[in-house]
């Protein structure tokens, strides 16, 4: 259960950039550029849910591209100051909406083998974990989770 009400969600527009480009760089040891994060308002593939505080400012978000009836959560990310308000729980439940409405029958992710919030935010939504992926990411190197869920 979310316990910020003043919150809104909405799809990924151009002024939301700045913000994520900010996030990125606070969240992940190697963050999207902000050329990547713009090439995704063009990739017909990409989908995007931004999470805004009352002045509009971008507090999460959530990426994924979807091809055919797959799709693969690319990025999950919450300011740290908001996080554990189940934010980045309401996100993930949005984006499968918006993929169920897509007609996408299986997602897949993948999480640092170290972090266990994320990891039980997506088993709260029901994912399971499907694999690893050896050194999948750096700084540092680290193994990942990955995880699934079938949709349809």
């Amino acid at each position: 259960m979310m316990q910020n009400n003043n919150l809104t969600f909405s799809p990924l527009r151009p002024q939301h950039i700045d913000d994520m480009e900010r996030i990125e760089v606070e969240c992940f040891s190697v963050p999207w550029s902000r050329e990547a994060l713009e090439e995704e308002l063009e990739n017909p593939m990409a989908h995007y849910v931004v999470c805004c505080d009352p002045e509009g400012n971008v507090v999460g978000y959530i990426g994924s591209r979807i091809v055919l009836d797959s799709a693969d959560i690319t990025n999950v990310a919450v300011r740290p100051q908001y996080r554990r308000q189940g934010i980045g729980y309401e996100l993930v439940n949005r984006m499968l909406e918006e993929m169920i409405l897509r007609g996408v029958s299986s997602v897949l992710l993948e999480v640092r083998e170290s972090n266990l919030p994320a990891q039980n935010c997506y088993a709260r939504a029901g994912f399971v974990p499907v694999g690893r992926r050896k050194n999948y990411y750096e700084l540092p190197k680290e193994d990942a989770l990955l995880m699934g869920r079938q949709l349809l």
